[in-house]
């Protein structure tokens, strides 16, 4: 009966595990009613054993996980980070030609921006990276409007008072300068929607482009946009370990 107890995990988190859905995703998917255990609705925060229960997604039954599977891809621009877009958009999905697995975005990247993405079919490893209270650091290489002054940029460093609440202390560097405009190297650990565009907009500045360079130490390098290629297992263990 021990034994048994201890192999009942939590359900959402069996969908993140079989490579379904991120844990938040898969709770969506329990509540709209499209998983069952043992032919029954199931219901959020109900646990069960996926080697002795019946789990359905969708009524199709779940079985043993996919390999996991950790993609790095840099988004272009005018691309939207989704599988499917109703609009008719390009999506992520579009340049996953020869991935034999679902693997879906950990995280977003706005439409207008581009550059590191990861995608992954490991529903807690995407939990991970997401939860804020980890503070996983994500760079972004920017160019905005005009010519930032020192008391701009520390008002950025401190935070920025936005509709949703005050960003938490970001990191500024300056890369270089033209005449009518000023490229950032920025690293924030949140993730309010189009947090840097609302807080560079705040300070008078507007973004006009964006790039993600860097996630935890994971480098984007020279992968061309709309390139991807598969993480290799000591940086997996690296982003891992940090987490």
């Amino acid at each position: 009966m021990l034994s048994f107890i201890l192999m009942e995990k939590r359900l959402q988190k069996i969908l993140a595990e079989m490579g379904i859905a991120s844990r938040r995703k898969a709770e969506e998917l329990i509540l709209e009613g499209r998983v069952t255990v043992n032919g029954k609705p199931a219901v959020l925060g109900m646990k069960a054993d996926p080697s002795r229960d019946h789990i359905k997604l969708d009524g199709k039954l779940l079985t043993k996980p996919e390999p996991k599977v950790y993609l790095m891809f840099n988004k272009p621009r005018s691309v939207v980070t989704t599988l499917y877009d109703p609009e008719g958009r390009p999506t992520v999905k579009d340049y996953l030609k020869g991935v034999k697995y679902r693997v879906y975005p950990v995280g977003r990247l706005d439409f207008d921006s581009e550059g590191l993405l990861l995608l992954t079919n490991d529903g807690e490893f995407a939990h991970q990276v997401l939860h804020p209270s980890k503070k996983i650091p994500k760079t972004y290489l920017v160019k905005v409007k005009g010519i930032l002054e020192d008391k701009e940029i520390k008002k950025l460093e401190r935070g920025i008072k936005l509709e949703d609440g005050i960003t938490a202390p970001a990191k500024i560097k300056k890369v270089r300068k033209a005449q009518n405009n000023s490229w950032l190297e920025i690293t924030i650990h949140e993730g309010k929607k189009r947090q840097i565009r609302r807080m560079l907009e705040r300070v008078g500045h507007p973004v006009i482009r964006l790039k993600r360079i860097r996630i935890n130490g994971l480098e984007l390098g020279d992968l061309k946009p709309g390139e991807f290629r598969y993480l290799s297992s000591d940086e997996v263990k690296k982003l891992k370990y940090t987490i």
